[in-house]
């Protein structure tokens, strides 16, 4: 699944790295009630529980039963309820239905988690042991860290559907009000190598790295702010078909959707108040902290990418390919974000290309000149989803630390809109 194992120093510093991102998975759950952990609000999201059980079943099936001496699973049936869409693993219980899996509880599902870590650790323990799994072993752990973020995304989802409107967490810190002016950085054509070179971790999707020519471009400074995009919406921006990809609006009249996912309209605003780019314009947006009013400087997000070319189109721009994308990042290094809310860019220059909100590429997802899947259930990971899918880059504000890079491709089909994805602008 990666371009080379990347050997920790020693089995015990593996059993570290296990240890710490485990732990993690289980801090996110410490705001949590039971009930909470366990509800589904839609297909495409997941239970808490059911992530905190998926990640362990990966460890269990892709690593303990094929490498620990007299392996006995934990439960027999657990094979087919976490199992997510490996289909030589065996039958699985329905993506949709997960929501009504009460059984096993979630102390259950802890218990779960608490015997694999222990089976895993006296795996990892031994030197020779720990080398041979540790390429699975790391592939494992970028895994949960996918899933941790989905934890957030989806539990923002689930509590958004309460008229109690609760936060997961109880303090949103705001810097103060500042307007970075939207600049462009000019690129020039040639020929250009993208993917994975080497050195870590790294899915498949990301290789091999191959050349591509690109155009000259410009590349946007940083990501479409709210206020920028509260023109968009109070201008006619989703009554004017003009603007929208033919499928686009089409989901768009189907659904009834007519500004962001948890944004909240004023209740009595004028028009002119409504339009303006600075101080509170009476709309709201619902957070992992609760409803707050919008912040206008910081980056709009949860938008599809109908929505995000929409705007592009409106603005007199575009949304760079991922080959633009990488090339105008150029190796930036990918810091995690220190809060659970895309925040404001705070400098001029390149920023908000990590930590804030994924951004919305006009590539579809499809495999690399050269690319092969892995044989067997793992070459499931990736390759089988190239197909009505776009290309995301970036890392959003609920990606874990250490897990994003210049050459990370996130993917969702073109209406999704409960991850972190925002609009990164470019024109040629």
């Amino acid at each position: 699944m990666q371009a080379e194992a990347h050997f920790f120093h020693g089995a015990e510093a593996l059993a570290q790295h296990y240890l710490s991102v485990r732990a993690r998975s289980m801090m996110l759950c410490e705001p949590l009630s039971n009930e909470d952990c366990c509800a589904q609000s839609m297909p495409d999201a997941s239970p808490v529980k059911w992530h905190l059980a998926h990640t362990t079943w990966f460890f269990e099936t892709f690593i303990l039963e094929r490498f620990e001496p007299g392996f006995r699973p934990f439960h027999p049936q657990f094979r087919l309820l976490f199992n997510s869409y490996y289909n030589d693993v065996g039958p699985r219980h329905p993506r949709p239905q997960r929501g009504l899996l009460t059984r096993p509880s979630l102390s259950e599902v802890m218990d779960y988690r608490r015997h694999v870590d222990a089976r895993m650790l006296t795996l990892l323990s031994e030197e020779t042991a720990a080398q041979m799994v540790s390429q699975l072993a790391e592939l494992g752990l970028h895994h949960e860290q996918q899933h941790q973020e989905l934890m957030l995304t989806d539990l923002k989802h689930l509590l958004a559907q309460n008229p109690l409107m609760p936060a997961y967490a109880s303090r949103l810190v705001v810097e103060p009000p500042q307007s970075v002016p939207l600049a462009w950085r000019t690129c020039e054509a040639g020929i250009v190598e993208i993917g994975h070179a080497g050195g870590g971790f790294c899915f498949d999707n990301e290789l091999p790295r191959h050349r591509q020519f690109v155009e000259p471009f410009q590349f946007a400074s940083r990501l479409v702010s709210n206020g920028e995009y509260l023109a968009f919406v109070t201008g006619g921006g989703y009554a004017n078909p003009a603007l929208w990809l033919s499928e686009g609006w089409d989901w768009l009249q189907a659904s009834r959707i007519a500004h962001p996912l948890y944004w909240h309209a004023p209740q009595t605003s004028a028009a002119g108040e409504a339009r303006e780019h600075s101080g509170y314009s009476g709309w709201q947006e619902f957070t992992l902290h609760g409803l707050h009013p919008l912040d206008l400087h910081a980056p709009v997000s949860h938008l599809s990418y109908f929505e995000a070319d929409a705007y592009a189109r409106w603005a007199g721009a575009r949304l760079p390919t991922e080959a633009e994308w990488e090339v105008a990042a150029g190796g930036g290094l990918a810091l995690a974000a220190d809060a659970l809310h895309p925040q404001a860019a705070r400098q001029e220059g390149l920023s908000q290309l990590f930590g804030a909100c994924w951004q919305w590429t006009s590539s579809s997802y499809a495999p690399y000149p050269g690319y092969a899947p892995a044989a067997g259930a793992l070459g499931e990971y990736n390759g089988k989803f190239m197909v009505n899918q776009y290309v995301l880059r970036g890392s959003s504000c609920a990606t874990p630390a250490g897990h994003a890079r210049t050459t990370y491709r996130n993917f969702f089909p073109a209406s999704a809109r409960w991850q972190f994805s925002g609009i990164r602008l470019a024109r040629s």
